[in-house]
């Protein structure tokens, strides 16, 4: 199946965005998983930052976002989208050198939600962008997180369509309450 079929058929497309990517971000978590898109994780497995990597190119700039559009259910995603992670100004591809606006958390579905889609966005931009007046947001807490639209960010600051993408699902587990103690700060 395509790829663009995959962002239809699980409803990223339209839910988050308009028109899918047509590159595959590479996504490797410290616990060893790989995101493939569409397979599911567990929230311990992505628990920790991972090592993202597409066909960047060097002098130019990129955004990237983890978003979840299934909060806090897909029946009632009344909090559509919570952002797991945001990243502008990314130099060249190397995140080490991006605006962390929104440090990255992991999955953390409610217990009794089901699959949640986590769906990674990677924008080019055609300039340095000022992100001065968004809000930085460390990862010791939700506030701030909720009712985020990543096609809205994109159009305010002129992003256009991503370039690459890739997503996952994944379920609440035992590793879930020790996520929210960390968002209490």
């Amino acid at each position: 199946m395509s790829i663009l079929k995959l962002y239809q058929e699980h409803c990223v497309v339209p839910d988050v965005i308009n028109v899918a990517p047509s590159e595959t971000l590479d996504i490797q978590y410290p616990s060893g998983v790989k995101v493939d898109i569409g397979k599911e994780l567990t929230p311990k497995q992505v628990k920790d930052r991972p090592t993202v990597r597409w066909a960047a190119k060097e002098g130019e700039y990129y955004t990237l976002a983890l978003v979840d559009p299934d909060a806090p259910s897909r029946e009632n995603p009344k909090f559509r989208e919570w952002h797991h992670w945001l990243v502008g100004n990314i130099y060249g591809g190397d995140l080490n050198k991006g605006e962390v606006l929104s440090d990255y958390i992991g999955s953390g579905p409610p217990k009794g939600t089901g699959l949640h889609r986590y769906v990674f966005l990677v924008y080019k931009q055609a300039e340095k962008c000022d992100f001065t007046k968004v809000p930085k947001l460390p990862n010791n807490s939700g506030d701030k997180r909720g009712k985020f639209s990543i096609s809205r960010f994109a159009e305010q600051f002129q992003l256009g369509s991503p370039v690459a993408g890739n997503f996952y699902f994944a379920k609440y587990d035992d590793y879930v309450p020790k996520l929210y103690a960390q968002l209490k700060g």
